[in-house]
C-alpha cells in the first residue's frame, strides 16, 4: 500500500469519525430544541437543518452517506450491531428503536457499521 493510499484512508476515517460526532451532536441539539417554546425553537430548528445539510453535502462530495434505520424492522444482515440483541428470543419480531451510531456507506459499500438498540414489536 502506498503512502498516498494510507493518507487517503486516514483522511476518510477522520471524516467518518467527524461525521458521526456531528450526527450525535445534531441529535442532542434536536432534543434540546424540542424542549423550547415553539416560537423560540423555529430559529434553532432552521440552524440545525442547515448544519445537517452541510454535513450531508460534505459527505456526499467525498462519496459517503449516513444511513439511519430507526423504526425499520431489524434484520440480522443489517449493517448495524445491536447492543441489546441478547435481550430477545429467537422468535421475537424486532425493529430498530434507536440508532446509537449511523451506518456509513461509500461508493464501494459499507464503510462503517452502525450501532442500534432494538425493541420487540408488540401488536
Amino acid at each position: 500500500m502506498t503512502q498516498l493510499n494510507i493518507d487517503k484512508e486516514q483522511m476518510e476515517r477522520s471524516l467518518i469519525e467527524g461525521a458521526i460526532e456531528s450526527w450525535r451532536f445534531a441529535r442532542l441539539f434536536g432534543k434540546v430544541i424540542s424542549k423550547l417554546d415553539v416560537g423560540e425553537s423555529v430559529r434553532y430548528v432552521n440552524q440545525l437543518r442547515y448544519f445537517q445539510k452541510k454535513i450531508e453535502d460534505i459527505l456526499d462530495s467525498n462519496g459517503l452517506k449516513l444511513v439511519n434505520v430507526e423504526s425499520q424492522p431489524y434484520d440480522m444482515g443489517m449493517a448495524a450491531a445491536a447492543l441489546n440483541l441478547g435481550d430477545f428470543g429467537p422468535d421475537d419480531v424486532l425493529f430498530v428503536d434507536q440508532m446509537v451510531e449511523p451506518i456509513i456507506m461509500g461508493p464501494d459499500g459499507l464503510r462503517k457499521e452502525g450501532v442500534v438498540m432494538l425493541r420487540k414489536f408488540e401488536s
